[in-house]
C-alpha cells in the first residue's frame, strides 16, 4: 500500500480563520447563505433570469464600463446572466470560504475553469506552463496539444524551479493525483515557484482535507462536478483564488461564455452543506476497502494517500476489464465523488486521450483501476469487490480467516 500511516478518517474539527472562527462544518452549512433569515428565507433562492430591467441606461453604461476594466462585480442589481447571477454567486462565496480565498469564480465544467485560467496568463503573454504528472486526462491535453496556445514543461515536483522561464504564466499540479493519488509537498513547491502562480487542482481532497491557499498556492482549482456537488447531477469548474486574479477570470467568463447555470449554482450551493459529512463517511469506507484489498492476493498493489480520502487505485494480477465486467453493486462510469460508488479503468477512459508512454510513465499502467468510494454499506462493498476480483489462487487464506487467525 502507497502509504505511509494507517488510513484514518479525516478529522472533524477544523476551523476556518475568520471574523468568527466558525468550524469547517458550519461554514460548509452556513457560508452563502448568510443573508436568508434577513430577508424571511430559509432555503436560498434560485434566479433563474436571464437579463435584469434596468431604466438607467447611463449608470448601466457606467457600471459595465467599471466590468470591463477591472472584472469586479458590478455593484447594484444584476446586468446580464453571462456577467453573473445571485444563486452562483452564493455558491462561489460559499466555496471562497471553505477554501480560505478572497473570491471564486465558478464556470460550466472544470475543463472551463482551467481553460479560463490558461487564457487570463496567456492574455498577459505568459503562455509557458509547468506541470507535474499524472494530471486529470483532459488537463494533461489541453497543456500537451496546445490547444490554447500555451506551452508546456512536464517535470517532477524538484525539477519545478529548474523548469521556470521567463514567460511561464502557471505552475500546475493535482494533489492527490488522478489516478494514481500521489502527494507533492505543496508548500515546497509554492517556494519554488517564485512570483509564478501556483494552480493545484483539489478536486480529489476538497477543502474537508486540505485547503491548498495556506500552503502557498495562489488558485485552486475544483471539477465541482465531483464532491463538491456529490450526487452525480450538476456539472460545474470553479477556481479559488485572490480577487485580482477573480476579476480576470470574471472577464474571460464573460467574453469565452463558459457560465454556470443558476440550478446548477443551486445544487453545488445544497452540495457543500452536507460535504464534510460525505466526505469523512466515504472516507471511513475507503480507509476500510484499503486495508482489504491491501491484503488480498488477487490485488497486486493499493494506492492511497497519506491525507485519506474516499478515492483508492489499486492494480490486480488479473484482467482489470474482467474486474470492470463483474461488479453488480458499484456503477462501472466515469467521474467520482458521488454518494454512490463508481470504478474505472484509468488506462482506457479517463486517461486514454494521454499518449501511451507518457501514461504509463506517469503511474497509470494498464492493470491500474480507480475506485471512487460512496457512502454503501462497506460490507455490501466489499462483497461486490470481492466477487468482481474472480476466483482466489488455491491455498489463500481469506482476509476474515487470516485476521482472526492471527487474534
Amino acid at each position: 500500500m502507497d502509504s505511509a500511516r494507517t488510513p484514518t478518517s479525516p478529522p472533524d474539527d477544523v476551523r476556518i480563520t475568520t471574523a468568527t472562527s466558525r468550524a469547517l462544518a458550519t461554514e460548509a452549512v452556513h457560508a452563502g447563505r448568510d443573508d436568508l433569515a434577513g430577508r424571511g428565507l430559509h432555503a436560498p433562492p434560485i434566479d433563474l433570469s436571464t437579463t435584469y430591467p434596468s431604466y438607467d441606461s447611463r449608470g448601466e453604461a457606467a457600471r459595465i464600463d467599471a466590468f470591463a476594466a477591472t472584472g469586479a462585480e458590478p455593484d447594484g442589481p444584476p446586468v446580464y446572466g453571462r456577467l453573473g447571477n445571485p444563486t452562483v454567486a452564493r455558491f462561489e462565496t460559499a466555496l471562497a470560504r471553505l477554501e480560505g480565498t478572497e473570491s471564486a469564480v465558478a464556470f460550466a465544467s472544470g475543463m472551463a475553469a482551467l481553460s479560463a485560467v490558461l487564457l487570463v496568463r496567456g492574455s498577459m503573454g505568459l503562455r509557458h506552463v509547468v506541470a507535474v504528472r499524472p494530471l486529470y486526462g483532459c488537463s494533461d491535453h489541453l497543456l500537451t496539444a496546445g490547444l490554447l496556445g500555451s506551452e508546456v514543461t512536464w517535470t517532477d515536483p524538484a525539477g519545478v524551479a529548474d523548469a521556470l522561464r521567463p514567460d511561464t504564466g502557471l505552475v500546475l499540479v493535482e494533489s492527490p493525483a488522478n489516478p494514481t493519488l500521489a502527494e507533492v509537498d505543496l508548500r515546497a513547491i509554492a517556494h519554488a515557484c517564485g512570483s509564478v502562480p501556483l494552480l493545484v487542482d483539489n478536486t480529489f481532497a476538497t477543502p474537508v482535507l486540505q485547503r491548498p491557499a495556506e500552503h502557498g498556492a495562489r488558485l485552486v482549482l475544483h471539477s465541482a462536478t465531483k464532491y463538491l456537488g456529490g450526487h452525480g447531477d450538476v456539472l460545474a469548474g470553479v477556481v479559488a483564488c485572490d480577487e485580482e486574479f477573480a476579476g480576470r477570470l470574471r472577464q474571460v467568463r464573460f467574453a469565452t461564455g463558459g457560465v454556470l447555470h443558476p440550478l446548477a449554482g443551486y445544487l453545488l450551493l445544497r452540495g457543500l452543506s452536507t460535504l464534510p459529512v460525505r466526505v469523512r463517511a466515504a472516507s471511513a469506507n475507503a480507509a476500510e476497502l484499503v486495508a482489504r484489498l491491501a491484503a488480498d492476493p488477487r490485488v497486486a498493489r493499493v494506492h492511497y494517500p497519506r491525507i485519506g480520502g474516499a478515492m483508492v487505485s489499486f492494480e490486480v494480477h488479473g484482467d482489470p476489464h474482467e474486474v470492470i465486467g463483474r461488479v453488480r453493486l458499484i456503477t462501472p462510469a466515469v467521474s467520482l465523488g458521488s454518494v454512490d460508488t463508481l470504478i474505472q479503468h484509468p488506462a482506457s477512459i479517463s486517461h486514454r486521450i494521454v499518449d501511451a508512454d507518457d501514461r504509463r510513465g506517469a503511474g497509470v499502467g494498464d492493470r491500474l483501476l480507480r475506485l471512487s468510494v460512496g457512502l454503501e454499506d462497506v460490507e455490501d462493498l466489499w462483497a461486490d469487490l470481492d466477487g468482481a476480483l474472480g476466483e482466489r489462487a488455491p491455498g489463500a487464506i481469506p482476509l476474515r480467516e487470516a485476521l482472526s487467525g492471527a487474534e
